[in-house]
């Protein structure tokens, strides 16, 4: 299967219409999308990606109104949160209908729904014509993809259509809202932060991870969001190992205040100025560093707050993946 590289939504939705997979950028992470009816396209998602089958995929609609075609809206507090922040990087799990295939939702009772603000996102499930599934567009356990080339980079002939378009402004996923229990609670942070969705709805509880039931939102169970290289979480950057090839991400500069190292000492290195920059560029640099054959990549901690705590989740998950521990200098 050769993938082909399109700018045209209405060309990456016919695939779909043709019961295939299609990549679609969206302002979080790159999606691979299927029909969310098509119960055998949405197993080629999950073969495509190398996905387990117990790892729920969202439902992607164009318009609030499409909501109720997958699942039952019914709820203040979803209705709450679908007008004040769709379109955007927000999840909301509800309760499924029941035409929906369980390969969406892995066997659950209720659904994630999110409805991108991206405009080829929204141009492209405007001709789907009805709601897409979609996790993000790279093997399982990779860290997404927030440009084409890294789409292609993970799944290159083994899906037909890429839909090339401006790249996320977010750069990491939604966050997911579990609206089906009382109080509501985040099950992932992400491009929404607990602080804004209080302003909203003041009862939402924060993540829990203490918590034994089958997992409603994506990436909360299996292996995700690491690159091949040891990643290390760090207050301040160590002067590289001797002979490592080591990366570093952070708001500092790698050797602050000349203490520790030089940026002679780093094979690549990413400075950002916000936590919105820092989320922006997390995953592109993880995928740089791989491709530069890094041993390790140092990042920087950040505040747990705001975007912080989605930035937060995703490095302890992929240094808990590469077996690095916490270091503090």
């Amino acid at each position: 299967m050769n993938t082909i590289v399109t700018d045209s939504p209405e060309e990456a939705a016919s695939f779909v219409a043709a019961g295939e997979t299609a990549a679609f950028p969206t302002e979080t992470v790159y999606g691979l999308g299927a029909d969310a009816f098509n119960a055998e396209a949405v197993r080629r998602v999950f073969e495509a990606k190398g996905r387990p089958a117990d790892n729920p995929l969202i439902a992607h609609v164009a318009d609030i109104g499409e909501i109720d075609r997958v699942a039952d809206c019914s709820s203040g507090v979803a209705r709450r949160l679908a007008e004040r922040f769709f379109p955007g990087p927000i999840t909301l799990v509800l309760p499924k209908r029941p035409d929906v295939p369980l390969e969406v939702t892995a066997g659950l009772d209720t659904i994630g729904v999110r409805m991108p603000r991206h405009k080829a996102a929204q141009a492209f499930l405007r001709t789907c014509g009805g709601p897409v599934a979609a996790p993000s567009a790279n093997r399982s356990g990779r860290p997404s993809p927030t440009t084409w080339q890294a789409v292609l980079e993970d799944l290159n002939g083994r899906i037909p259509c890429v839909l090339r378009g401006e790249r996320p402004v977010v750069g990491l996923e939604s966050t997911v809202v579990d609206c089906s229990t009382n109080p509501p609670r985040i099950l992932r942070a992400g491009g929404v932060p607990l602080e804004a969705l209080r302003e909203a709805v003041p009862e939402i509880q924060g993540p829990r991870r203490d918590s034994a039931e089958a997992p409603r939102s994506p990436g909360l169970r299996h292996r995700h969001y690491a690159p091949r290289a040891r990643v290390a979480l760090v207050e301040q950057a160590p002067a590289p190992p001797p002979g490592s090839v080591a990366g570093y991400i952070g708001m500092d500069a790698p050797g602050k205040d000349g203490q520790r190292g030089s940026g002679q000492d780093w094979r690549l290195v990413e400075r950002v100025a916000t936590p919105e920059e820092y989320a922006r560029r997390l995953f592109d640099f993880m995928r740089r560093c791989d491709a530069a054959g890094a041993d390790v990549i140092y990042c920087q901690i950040v505040e747990p707050t705001g975007v912080g705590a989605a930035i937060m989740d995703r490095l302890r998950r992929a240094a808990s993946a590469t077996e690095a521990t916490e270091t503090t200098n």
